[in-house]
């Protein structure tokens, strides 16, 4: 059962692992499955983006024009930015393999919010605390430049 995969795919992504399983099954019947062959992009760099993006099989490549580049698989959540504010893509995204992604559209995670309010308390806590971490990073290598 394709569903049941992606409801299990998505109880296993970080921020959706907070949804109860009917939040889960709204996305994982809601979501645009794409397919990917060997060396196709999913997304570039610098695109406007609106939507986020859950590996459910495969591999990616995400690289920065600058050269970092990290590869993901299952269960890999990528632009989750995008799920909540217009911004654009960070990095280059590309199949490394024949991969299988949901598109998560912004309206749709918007949607959750409305159906499970309990939902936007627990994923600001949540984004609350990531920012919190970043901004702890940038700090950190900002006192090293400063040396």
């Amino acid at each position: 059962m394709a569903l049941e995969d992606d409801i299990r795919t998505l109880g296993q992504t970080p921020l959706f692992d907070e949804l109860g399983r009917d939040a889960l099954r709204l996305v994982a019947f809601s979501a645009d499955r794409l397919r990917l062959g060997a060396g196709d992009v999913l997304f570039r760099e610098g695109e406007a983006a609106d939507s986020g993006f859950v590996v459910v099989s495969g591999a990616l490549t995400v690289a920065r024009a600058g050269g970092a580049e990290r590869s993901v698989g299952s269960g890999a959540l990528l632009g989750e930015l995008a799920l909540i504010c217009d911004t654009t893509r960070p990095a280059t995204a590309t199949a490394q393999e024949p991969s299988e992604v949901l598109r998560i559209a912004r309206g749709l995670f918007s949607r959750l919010f409305d159906e499970y309010p309990d939902l936007a308390r627990k994923l600001h806590g949540r984004l609350a605390a990531r920012v919190q971490a970043d901004i702890a990073q940038l700090r950190s290598v900002e006192a090293l430049l400063r040396r």
